[in-house]
């Protein structure tokens, strides 16, 4: 072992990490660095994966507990105190959680360490499907906070959820986030404040002699243009920049001397910008203006074509139709190099060359049952590349509530490879993948998408037909979730 050069006598906490594990682990190795190196010990092992913090006669071995106990009262809250940490990484609950301070901040350190699993799972699955399911949960969490617990900057939990996400998406995040505008915000602020923890630990890194942490590629932020602030006197003011502007330009023709023939028109111009008002001619005409515009956008109004059926003002409501669902049969499948389970297919769909498709199959079916196999394919799905494979379109299965059990969502015998399956009711044509992924049609029709008593495919209680019958669960599964 090769103890930092920098370590104290009476440190408070003794950290004992693998280099192998520290190297791997960003956030670890950031909060390693971070801290106090006359309060830490940090000790550098070549054992495999060993981990342990020693605060006083307690020691911990569990990543999460190690990591929030420096971050807090391992410590004495050094990490969560402004002034002695370049970030609070508790959010400053941590002194005030004890002893039933502040039942804020204990809701507060309870959500931080509920968050922190959620990072564990995803890290733990390797699933990009559950990536993805996630960024658009985080979208609705998020709309009305600016962090995963109140707090004023991110904090342990946004960074360790942060860094899963980036770690489980790749090169797919930008794809995935979309139009998620809240996930955005908050991917960019953890990007941004990480990097900034970053350069101090790099720093701090030249005294504790240890190794530099780095930190992972996120979203590139987007230029956001400034906001525009309106009072409804615009017109006035456009009014009132026009005559400054003729005026400055017969000023600088005649050279600031006044032209004898100047017409009285002209000069209330002038004199409306030299002393900043209007005239009362060119606010009768802003005002016949402001008019004019409300009666066209009133007959605009009117104007507008009524929905189909006469309802007018009702939004068509939104038809399973929409979806572009047709027979396929997978003519190869394979084993993913990296993601353990996913499975990579080519999917005969009645196109001129197969699709590409990945599907997270590989803990309900062997790979030879994958092989030949009649399905149900989602064709009208923007294409995305997963865990490095291109993948355009979704093999559909139904599952139970817990997704413990899987069955592909099958045809029956003599449907036709590259058909179109209708649902009984339903006869639209399918939208383009452009506006089915922009609109999240897939999200808004799925809950209502699921098998019946008899194991059938169904939207809404209408049977998915093909021109050989209709479609079901492999083995029947009844009242299952169908995606």
């Amino acid at each position: 072992m090769t103890v930092a050069d920098v370590t104290s006598h009476s440190a408070l906490a003794i950290l004992t990490v693998s280099t192998a594990l520290l190297s791997k682990d960003y956030l670890l190795a950031l909060v390693a660095t971070c801290s106090p190196p006359f309060q830490t010990k940090v000790i550098l092992s070549k054992k495999k994966n060993e981990l342990s913090l020693s605060v006083g006669p307690d020691i911990l071995t569990h990543r999460n507990a190690i990591l929030r106990s420096l971050c807090g009262m391992g410590l004495h809250n050094a990490l969560d105190t402004v002034g002695s940490s370049p970030t609070l990484f508790l959010g400053g609950h941590s002194s005030s959680s004890y002893s039933g301070a502040s039942p804020v901040s204990a809701m507060a350190m309870a959500g931080i360490s509920s968050w922190m699993s959620v990072a564990d799972s995803l890290r733990s699955g390797k699933d990009v499907s559950e990536v993805s399911t996630l960024l658009d949960q985080l979208n609705g969490y998020l709309r009305t906070r600016s962090f995963l617990v109140p707090s004023a900057e991110p904090t342990l939990a946004d960074f360790d959820l942060y860094l899963a996400i980036v770690d489980g998406a790749g090169k797919d995040l930008e794809n995935m986030v979309e139009s998620n505008v809240h996930t955005r915000r908050w991917l960019e602020q953890c990007g941004a404040s990480l990097q900034n923890l970053a350069a101090v630990a790099a720093k701090n890194a030249e005294i504790t002699k240890l190794p530099k942490p780095t930190i992972p590629k996120g979203l590139a932020p987007k230029p956001r243009l400034l906001p525009l602030f309106f009072f409804g006197d615009e017109n006035a003011s456009i009014v009132q920049a026009a005559a400054s502007s003729v005026a400055l330009a017969n000023s600088a023709k005649s050279g600031d001397k006044r032209d004898s023939k100047t017409t009285p028109q002209k000069e209330g111009v002038a004199n409306a910008s030299v002393g900043g008002g209007l005239t009362e001619e060119q606010k009768k005409a802003a005002a016949d203006k402001r008019a004019k515009k409300a009666v066209e956008k009133a007959a605009k109004k009117k104007v507008q074509p009524k929905p189909k059926g006469g309802n007018e003002g009702v939004d068509v409501e939104l038809d399973i139709s929409a979806l572009d669902i047709r027979v396929g049969k997978i003519l190869k499948a394979w084993e993913h190099e990296s993601a353990e389970k996913l499975y990579c297919e080519e999917v005969d769909v009645g196109e001129e060359t197969p699709r590409k498709i990945a599907s997270g199959l590989r803990p309900f079916y062997k790979l030879d049952e994958m092989q030949n196999r009649m399905v149900l394919v989602l064709c009208n799905l923007k294409a995305r590349n997963l865990v490095g494979f291109p993948s355009h379109g979704m093999v559909m299965c139904a599952s139970n509530a817990d997704h413990t059990s899987v069955e592909f969502a099958i045809p029956p015998e003599g449907a036709k490879v590259g058909e179109r399956v209708i649902f009984e009711g339903s006869t639209g044509e399918p939208e383009a993948e452009n506006k089915v992924a922009k609109k999240k049609m897939f999200e808004k029709l799925a809950p209502d998408l699921k098998t019946n008593e008899s194991g059938e495919v169904v939207w809404k209680g209408a049977k998915c037909m093909t021109s050989a019958g209709p479609c079901k669960a492999l083995n029947g599964m009844p009242n299952a979730q169908v995606a």
